[in-house]
Order: structure tokens, then sequence, then C-alpha cells
């Protein structure tokens, strides 16, 4: 049996977590809905997991507690950002807020921050987009890491570069949010941590062999790119040009002394009206029917065809109403921030 929690009392706990530190009670609010949000929907390694690194962020000033973007360029259906190390979650919510209020006029805003502190799971800014009937491109990069060798190198040279997209459909939206890197940083993180292997050799050691093993990425080794040891060239493709859209674009990147940023992150953000570009019925008649024919593919094996956003927003529908699942460690974490900060832990709401 699953222990549940209350999705309200989660999001109230992180919230006073973030008080305590002396973010104000309406930003610390916007940074809890988005980590809940990610593991609302399956995001475990990027959701309540970051309250702690958030938080020491916050304590330490590397994450700002007060003040507001500064706006570098405007040109109304495009703009740029310098945060300055604010909080990510929040900076990136209150660039989202702005591009929503914009895109009935424009039919496109496109907007990029540079120096966000780090922003976490792309997919938890969707629900709000899709819940406004527009379609989303999200991607962030992150100027200091150094994480994901190219293919036909053992040299760390890309950060993960995850992208998310969102697009509303029929019962559920198409969504995803994906890394180019064969696999994300969080699960090497978390495999190490529970002394796993991977389940494939997904990384490279510092000789530039594959391996299954986290200690290879500990020890000065490499995530692969997108594609694998074979067609990585693809992943590191994409990794560049996701690179010229977040680091270049904002002009925060490869180029600049960025050593002691940690994982301060360069933004891409672009928001799509369907109504600009037609009828809202026909752009979700072409969604709707691709993903009825995604669903009525044949499946390999005789099981169910795995559509972007379906199980998100199904788990997610389901935990906003039966109460949300932690990753055992994430539970394990927040404990340890309860006594630490003596706010209480949300009491268990079913099992």
């Amino acid at each position: 049996m699953s222990t549940r929690y209350s999705a309200q009392a989660l999001k109230q706990f992180a919230s006073d977590l973030f008080v305590s530190s002396g973010l104000a009670r309406e930003r610390a609010d916007v940074m809890a809905e988005t980590f809940l949000q990610a593991d609302l929907m399956g995001f475990t390694t990027h959701g309540l997991n970051r309250v702690a690194s958030n938080l020491k962020w916050l304590q330490s000033g590397e994450s700002r507690l007060e003040g507001e973007p500064h706006a570098l360029s405007d040109r109304g259906n495009c703009f740029n950002w310098d945060a300055d190390f604010l909080p990510g979650p929040w900076v990136v919510n209150q660039a989202i807020d702005l591009a929503l209020a914009r895109v009935q006029e424009h039919g496109v805003v496109t907007a990029t921050i540079r120096r966000s502190q780090h922003i976490a799971c792309l997919a938890a800014y969707l629900p709000k987009i899709v819940e406004k009937n527009c379609v989303a491109i999200l991607t962030c990069s992150t100027p200091a890491e150094h994480t994901v060798s190219p293919q036909g190198s053992r040299t760390p040279l890309f950060s993960a570069n995850p992208i998310a997209f969102c697009a509303p459909a029929a019962d559920y939206p198409l969504l995803f949010d994906i890394s180019m890197s064969v696999t994300a940083g969080g699960y090497v993180a978390r495999a190490e941590r529970e002394g796993k292997k991977l389940p494939q050799a997904y990384l490279k050691d510092s000789q530039g062999n594959l391996s299954d093993d986290p200690k290879a990425f500990a020890g000065g080794g490499s995530i692969l790119p997108v594609g694998g040891a074979d067609h990585g060239y693809k992943g590191a493709a994409l990794s560049a040009m996701l690179e010229v859209l977040s680091m270049a674009l904002s002009g925060y990147g490869r180029a600049d002394n960025v050593a002691e940023d940690d994982e301060a992150n360069s933004v891409f953000l672009q928001i799509i009206d369907p109504k600009a570009f037609g009828s809202e019925q026909n752009f979700l008649r072409q969604t709707a029917a691709l993903t009825h024919l995604w669903e009525s593919c044949a499946a390999d094996d005789g099981g169910a065809i795995r559509v972007p956003g379906k199980r998100a927003w199904d788990l997610r529908r389901e935990q906003m109403a039966e109460g949300v699942m932690l990753y055992p460690t994430i539970v394990q974490d927040l404990e340890a921030l309860s006594q630490t900060y003596n706010i209480p832990m949300p009491e268990v709401s079913g099992a």
C-alpha cells in the first residue's frame, strides 16, 4: 500500500519552508506550487526533491529573496530578462504570466531569461498554459554545467538541456519534458544514492568507456547524448540548437565567466495562441485526431501505447483527488527538513 499526502498540505509545507528563509509568502507559494506540479505528474527527480537545494540557495544568498527581473529588451511579442539569480520557479512563472497576457494580442510571444536560478522541472510550468488552450515550447541550459559529452568524445561539454512542449488536445494534452541526454542527471544521482546500476550503459567513464555505474559519472565521466553511443550526433546537434535558443539569445552562456554560477539557467520560452492561425476548433480537431490515432497503433507487446502526456495528465488528476504518492527518498529529505526547521510534516491522507 502506498502512503499519500494531500496536495494542498504538501504545497503549504514547502511554502512554509521557503518563508522561513525570508522569502515573501506570495513568492514562496509560487515556488511550492511549481515543485508540487512536477510530482503530481510523476516527474519525481525535479519536483519536491529540489526543495532542499532551493532552500539552501535562498539562505546563502545565492538566490535573491527580493527584487524584480531586469528587462534588457522588450518589443511586446518578445522580451529578454536578466533575473540576476532570482529563484527560478518564481521568475519563470512571472515570464509565463506576462506572455499569456500578451499572446491574445500578438499570437506568438517569445521570451528569454538569463541568470535565472535553477528552474527545476519544465513540465511543471505547462498545466497553466494548457488550461489557456495555448501551445508552448520551454527549454533551458546551464552555462556552468558540463555533463553531457558529444558523440565520439569523452569530454563533457553540454548541460542536460531539457525541452518541454504542450498542446491542448482531447481528454489530455500532448505534453512532454525530455533531456537531450540519454538519461537525466537526477536519475544518475538517485541511482548512486541508492547503490543501484542504471538500466543500460548511459554513461562514459573518464577514459571513454561505456558504463552503467553511476560512480563512473561521479568520477569525472559524462552522460551520453540522446541517441546513445550509436546515434548521439543527433542529441548533440539538438543540444547545440537549444543552447543557441537559451544561451545565445539571452546573452548568457559558454562565452562568459560562469564557473561560480552553479546551476543558474538560461531560458527560452515561446507561447503560441492557435486562434492566431485559424479556428480553435480546427486546431483541436487535428490534435485530438493525432492522439487518438497514436493510441490506436498496434503495440508490440500487446499492451497500451504510450502517448506523451496521457500518463502524466491521468496521474495528475488522480493525485489531486486522492493524494500524492512521494518517492521514498523525497519523504526522507522532507522529514529531515521538517526536523531542522521545526515545521510539521503534512499528515498522511491515505494508505
